[in-house]
């Protein structure tokens, strides 16, 4: 432990380098590091995050917890993530990344392993509310670590590839926190999210990278032989503080976040409550509803991975036609998968693999690449806290009017709970179709250079 903290008290090599080659060298490892780690490590906090949605209808089974409870608990982690993501999104343009993503995500390890040893509806609340705050301390540093280390024109191609990690964190939910609930019951389910928080806190405190001038390398945008740009002059809070007032003011900025709270409330229907309802609707035993719904989380990376690079190479970095393309891809999916048949397997998985292409590239698109483009890239962070307070928002109204309308559509027969999720798969749907509106009221805005 005493070297851990040493490691985290030790300044890098800042001196500079002049052979060309040794900074091309330096600059191609650092930031690979930078890029994988902030990949790989970010998958690991969605599983801290959503090891819940794996282990509701258990819950609720045992006796437990009820689906109002958990509609309230989940609401409690988005309302503080909304927070912390517009909070956090400002500090990250200022602060050391690694250490940031270091703290976040072990915090987020000890609170889940802590609630695999409780069972108060109230502590619940509490511990899942901090996590909230602490799994907002991930996404905006590690989108200020690829401003720093990626330039302008491979930003897209990189930030789509990065925003698999959250289909990377989903299919490990899904999979492999599915199969310990399957063989050890509730409580492992949350342990066993707890320990892969422990290997992505290591991760990022080993190969995070916080600046290239912290290791002595030249701003990115000299490196790759292009103008210098606002990223790449030195940080003046003067001038940060200008950027960030600049991107509050902005209607463009507000009106991609809530397209993107819209699509929140339907991408969460499916990542808190698909597991339940194709359970409690469909007859499938919890391994199978969890492995239909990783079907989206894989075919998900597919859609992150190639959407970025798409848009920059075959629409000029423009994101509005594939977005819109995207919109409709969500409202079919999400529609096949609620109002399809029963006891079709073939139908659920087709609707799931429509469903995480689409919202793999929409969370790279709405959740925050379209925001970064309109924004000043000094306030990068700022732009993905604004569009992360209102997904969030978005996310915590779905989890409490889902909890409460399913739980009121309840009906005891024979002691089995019989559901009408009517009303409520209209609800998701009809917010995957405003998601589509409001991204097409931002069709002619501006980038900022």
């Amino acid at each position: 432990m005493m070297n851990l903290l040493h490691f985290f008290s030790v300044s890098p090599d800042k001196s500079p380098l002049t052979d060309m080659s040794e900074i091309k060298q330096r600059y191609n490892r650092l930031r690979w590091s930078v890029f994988l780690s902030a990949t790989f490590g970010y998958g690991m906090y969605y599983v801290c995050r959503l090891s819940l949605n794996v282990i509701k209808k258990p819950i609720v089974d045992a006796g437990v917890l009820s689906e109002t409870e958990l509609g309230i608990i989940g609401s409690s982690l988005f309302i503080t993530y909304a927070v912390g993501k517009f909070v956090n999104g400002f500090l990250a343009d200022r602060s050391n990344i690694r250490r940031f993503l270091s703290v976040g995500i072990l915090i987020s390890a000890l609170i889940n392993l802590a609630l695999g040893f409780i069972n108060s509806f109230y502590f619940f609340v509490a511990l899942w509310a901090v996590n909230g705050w602490v799994q907002s301390m991930g996404a905006a540093p590690c989108v200020v670590g690829l401003s720093r280390w990626f330039s302008e024109k491979e930003r897209g191609t990189f930030y789509g590839l990065w925003s698999s990690s959250h289909n990377i964190g989903e299919a490990l939910t899904f999979i492999f926190t599915a199969w310990i609930v399957s063989i050890a019951g509730w409580q492992w389910g949350f342990k066993g999210a707890g320990f892969i928080g422990l290997l992505g806190f290591f991760i990022f405190a080993l190969f995070m990278r916080d600046t290239p001038g912290s290791y002595g390398l030249p701003p990115i945008a000299q490196f790759k032989g292009e103008k210098p740009k606002e990223a790449s002059v030195a940080i003046d809070k003067a001038t940060i503080a200008k950027a960030q007032r600049e991107t509050l003011q902005n209607p463009a900025i507000w009106m991609l976040a809530l397209s993107a709270a819209f699509m929140y409330i339907s991408r969460y229907a499916v990542n808190s409550w698909g597991i339940f309802f194709l359970e409690a609707n469909k007859g499938y035993s919890n391994i199978e509803a969890s492995s239909i719904v990783s079907i989206s989380s894989v075919c998900g990376i597919i859609g992150t991975m190639s959407c970025g690079w798409i848009s920059d190479r075959f629409f000029g970095g423009r994101r509005n036609l594939p977005a819109l393309i995207f919109g409709i891809m969500n409202v079919l999916g999400l529609s096949l998968f609620l109002f399809g048949p029963k006891d079709n397997i073939i139908i659920d998985s087709i609707s799931m693999i429509i469903f995480g292409l689409a919202i793999g590239a929409l969370i790279c698109f709405l959740g925050g690449l379209m925001a970064t483009d309109i924004a000043s890239k000094l306030s990068s962070g700022a732009a993905l806290g604004i569009v992360g307070v209102a997904s969030y928002v978005g996310a915590a109204i779905q989890d409490v009017v889902s909890g409460l309308t399913i739980e009121r559509s309840k009906v005891i027969v024979n002691g089995v709970a019989n559901y009408d999720f009517s009303f409520v798969s209209w609800f998701w749907v009809g917010a995957a179709i405003l998601s589509v509106i409001c991204a097409l009221a931002v069709w002619n805005a501006k980038h900022k250079d």
